[in-house]
């Protein structure tokens, strides 16, 4: 009694500032007019009306009629707002009728097996060019960025203490070629007073002896003729290769030495150009067994953004072991670089093609999808309905892949919108492309639908007359009755007011 008698207590109190509220409000709102004045009177009688006939007659008083409005209120937003979410919901899983689809058809074509990889351009040589010989630096004969050939001059150094040795070199042979034709002669002369026995014997081997030395000298002297003729060729300091010459290192006038660190220029060869990448050591039997096999291994070179290709070449060695920091093993490749579009040392996306398979089943990737059994893809049949189907993927390349078991060539799958289908669900093409008839692959396998979801499907399909007469049956009899009408009903549309609702008692099918 304590506690009804507080609440009415209470509930007087906020009526009482309720009704001074409502007078303040009238008397700040007078200015208005006549006529907004005279409703606010109205609104006041009809609230104070209420309030009278709600004490008398309401069991609770005014507090139970306002918590009763209120109730209604609710009720009525409620069911303001549910149908809107219902037929949203409908129309997400597709029970507002055939949903729009893309679609593609299955192609017979080649799918390229290709290895992707990262590489650096590496020139077949790349040459220091250092003097051999010392001396002061006289000319260079080169423009920085320069294209030379193999032999064309770059610098030269000053020759003239190489000419002079070269000189004295020629005068200490000939000086030792007379001295050895004297011996000689002398030789001769001993050899005939030996015959006639008018000298001795060791007179004989001495003179032949001095003849040996004089040829010993004179050797070394044309190999000392040959090192200065060498040395003053070193004065001309000529590129070993051919290629572009880089940034000069040393000015004229620079007194260089030979086996100096600096050197004279850096040439770099451009044409062939190859590119050094690893591949998986997964992939090193398959790229190997192909090279032995003869076959010539096509490599492409991407840039940066692997958008743009720069070059075709060739697959050209292996490396002889396996980089176990990595896992990995480095690949040359070759190309001719007529253009010069690879530049040393620059990054590049390499694309090896081990090998084409040829004839094979190809469909958009965006059509395959994915479950707890596996890759599946949504079949179109002519007749606009969807069949979910098992596949066996295979290679991909680039948007496409091939399709090793579960589709036939000709066969429409679903490339978008598949997240909003279920197997048997309508659809419709708005590019207006035709289905056409084909077989399904013998080892094509359809996913087995879920019973409940089936069972949703068939009673959205039903009409009035039909979900009445299945009220009526027991759990067993409406089974087999739903089992054996099962391709007529799912060739129909969903009729308005299907569902587990209603006048199927259960809200969910036995």
């Amino acid at each position: 009694m304590n506690s009804q008698s507080d609440d009415a207590s209470r509930f007087q109190s906020a009526s009482e500032q309720a009704r001074r509220n409502f007078e303040e409000s009238r008397r700040r709102f007078a200015s208005t007019g006549d006529r907004f004045e005279s409703y606010l009177e109205k609104a006041g009688g009809y609230v104070g009306g209420v309030r009278r006939w709600s004490s008398k007659h309401q069991p609770g008083g005014e507090k139970t009629l306002w918590v009763a409005v209120g109730i209604i209120l609710l009720l009525i937003f409620v069911l303001a707002i549910l149908p809107g979410q219902n037929a949203g919901n409908q129309q997400a899983l597709g029970m507002g009728g055939p949903q729009p689809v893309g679609v593609a058809v299955a192609q017979k074509g080649d799918i390229d097996i290709t290895i992707d990889a990262l590489g650096t351009v590496t020139p077949l040589a790349t040459v220091t060019v250092r003097p051999q010989v010392s001396g002061q630096l006289l000319r260079i004969d080169y423009r920085e960025g320069q294209i030379v050939k193999a032999g064309a001059l770059l610098a030269e150094i000053d020759p003239r203490p190489y000419i002079a040795a070269l000189d004295q070199a020629k005068g200490q042979l000939a000086r030792d070629t007379a001295l050895l034709a004297n011996a000689q002669l002398d030789l001769k002369r001993y050899q005939a007073l030996y015959a006639t026995k008018a000298t001795s014997q060791q007179t004989l081997d001495t003179q032949g002896a001095l003849v040996k030395q004089d040829e010993g000298v004179v050797l070394a002297d044309r190999a000392n003729v040959e090192t200065a003729s060498i040395n003053l060729g070193y004065t001309r300091i000529t590129s070993p290769v051919a290629g572009r010459a880089g940034l000069r290192q040393v000015d004229v006038g620079n007194f260089v030495s030979a086996g100096q660190a600096t050197g004279i220029v850096v040439v770099t060869q451009l044409e062939p150009m190859s590119v050094i990448f690893a591949v998986p050591e997964d992939n090193v039997d398959a790229i190997v067994s192909r090279m032995n096999s003869g076959a010539d291994l096509a490599v492409t070179a991407y840039d940066r953004n692997q958008t743009a290709k720069i070059a075709t070449g060739r697959l050209s060695a292996v490396d002889s072991q396996i980089d176990t920091t990595t896992g990995t093993v480095n690949m040359r490749a070759l190309f001719d670089n007529k253009d010069g579009a690879l530049f040393p040392n620059q990054f590049v996306n390499i694309r090896l093609l081990v090998r084409t398979l040829h004839g094979q089943t190809i469909v958009p990737a965006a059509a395959i999808q994915r479950g707890s059994d596996g890759a599946y893809v949504f079949v179109v049949k002519p007749d606009h309905t969807i069949e979910m189907r098992t596949v066996t993927l295979g290679p991909q390349q680039g948007d496409n892949v091939a399709i090793a078991k579960g589709i036939n060539v000709g066969e429409t799958v679903v490339t978008d919108g598949g997240d909003r289908l279920r197997d048997g669900a309508e659809v419709t093409i708005p590019s207006g492309q035709q289905v056409a008839k084909v077989a399904p692959a013998q080892n094509a396998v359809a996913i087995a639908p879920n019973p409940q979801e089936e069972r949703r499907v068939l009673f959205r399909k039903l009409t009035p007359a039909e979900r009445e007469q299945l009220h009526s049956m027991a759990p067993e009899a409406r089974r087999a009755w739903l089992q054996s009408h099962r391709d007529e009903l799912m060739k129909r549309k969903d009729q308005p007011g299907g569902g587990f609702g209603g006048r199927m008692g259960g809200g969910r099918p036995h």
